[in-house]
């Protein structure tokens, strides 16, 4: 019993220094978080989709290159993101700021703009019901 009892608390003790070194590295690209607020079937444009979400941004995080196949506005609800749509230069949008991408447009920047603080961003987007909200480039 007592072995039990030590073999559990060295791996919570693993466990945990696991956790504090991955939460020491920058975030990596797609691990920011998505949280779909409303998705619905719209009855005048059959097989179309309206949704609108958030993005969540840890300090110096992104998004992979990635494009959408319907059309999206963004508008930034905290801190800054720096957006890059096609070929155009990338922008650095603050807190009350929004931008358009056309459906079927390439999205190769979007990043927190912060090494230090988080960045949240809500998104409507209309896309084809059968799509996916984005689908990564190919390198």
């Amino acid at each position: 019993m007592k072995t039990l009892a030590a073999l559990t608390s060295a791996l919570a003790g693993l466990t945990l220094l696991t956790s504090l070194g991955a939460a020491a590295h920058d975030p990596e690209y797609g691990q920011e978080k998505l949280k779909i607020l409303q998705e619905h079937a719209l009855s005048n444009l059959p097989g179309k989709t309206a949704l609108m979400l958030t993005v969540d941004y840890a300090p110096g995080q992104a998004t992979v290159p990635h494009m959408h196949k319907g059309a999206a506005l963004a508008y930034v609800l905290e801190g800054e993101i720096t957006s890059r749509v096609n070929d155009e230069p990338a922008i650095t949008y603050k807190a009350g700021e929004s931008w358009y991408e056309p459906a079927g447009s390439q999205h190769p920047v979007s990043a927190n703009a912060s090494a230090s603080k988080p960045a949240r961003l809500l998104v409507f987007m209309l896309k084809d019901a059968k799509d996916e909200v984005l689908t990564p480039l190919k390198k």
